[in-house]
């Protein structure tokens, strides 16, 4: 794991040092470049962990047009992958366009290309998705759908020959919500979703939805320091310890504990 951290931080460091070099005085241009670099107890993804319940050093970074069109690149260390011989690296390339619509709310449409660098073949996969964002009263609304088509990465794990070729899709629909507390840096957040997709692993152990049909679901606050976010959520999902069993060794932690149970995750991250 440590060679996937510092693997993982070199990258961001690397991507982050053209944004830290601009001068904040400069005019507005066509062209805005953000990101962040952040260190997770625990990487949870729609309520499971990808990192067997460790730490995660994650970061990324976004340029954005003034027509509304973005891309970006994320990337996080995982664990337990290499079990069926992916990576232990996420990578994930991202692009769309993001427009305003009335009322102060956005419409944002983009795809996402997960890939895992160094693993076996037919574990990358694509999912487009739809946001729409808004605000109601002190509250900022977000609602997303998130549909991957059959892919053979999604497809159904299985030893036997007559699994290969084999393809799922995945949808997943979730909602956030977050309300900053009034004179002062905290941020009240929370987060549901639910996926309907693949009812076991991938070819090589990539899933988006490991169990099929289940819900997650996230409460937390962000105490804000200058560019530094401070974050605490609880996560959980209702997949059973009975559910998630046939899923081993991926779906577990080393010390044999469910990797989708509740669990408090802490974060901080920097912004530039």
């Amino acid at each position: 794991m440590k060679s996937a951290l510092t693997a993982a931080g070199f990258a961001v460091l690397l991507l982050a040092t053209p944004a830290l070099a601009q001068d904040k005085t400069d005019p507005p241009k066509d062209l805005v470049v953000s990101g962040s670099v952040g260190l997770v107890t625990d990487y949870r993804f729609r309520g499971v962990s990808q990192s067997d319940n460790d730490p995660a050093l994650q970061g990324g970074i976004t340029v954005t047009h003034k027509s509304g069109l973005y891309a970006a690149i994320w990337s996080s260390n995982l664990a337990g992958w290499g079990t069926f011989g992916g990576a232990n690296i996420e990578l994930d390339l991202i692009g769309g366009y993001k427009m305003p619509i009335g009322g102060g709310g956005a419409l944002d449409v983009g795809l996402t290309w997960y890939m895992y660098p160094g693993g076996a073949d037919k574990t990358d996969f694509a999912e487009p998705y739809v946001k729409l964002s808004g605000t109601a009263g002190p509250l900022n609304l977000l609602a997303g759908v998130a549909y991957a088509p059959k892919q053979e990465a999604l497809g159904n794990f299985s030893a036997t020959p007559q699994s290969r070729g084999q393809s799922e899709d995945n949808l997943y629909l979730w909602g956030d919500a977050n309300a900053g507390i009034p004179n002062t840096p905290v941020t009240l957040k929370a987060h549901i979703g639910y996926s309907d997709g693949n009812p076991g692993l991938g070819p090589n152990g990539t899933s988006v939805a490991p169990t099929g049909k289940y819900w997650d679901w996230m409460l937390g606050t962000d105490f804000v320091l200058g560019p530094v976010t401070l974050g605490a959520a609880y996560v959980d999902t209702d997949i059973s310890r009975r559910e998630s069993a046939y899923l081993l060794p991926n779906f577990s932690a080393a010390d044999g504990k469910s990797i989708a149970s509740g669990k408090v995750v802490f974060s901080v991250t920097a912004a530039f």
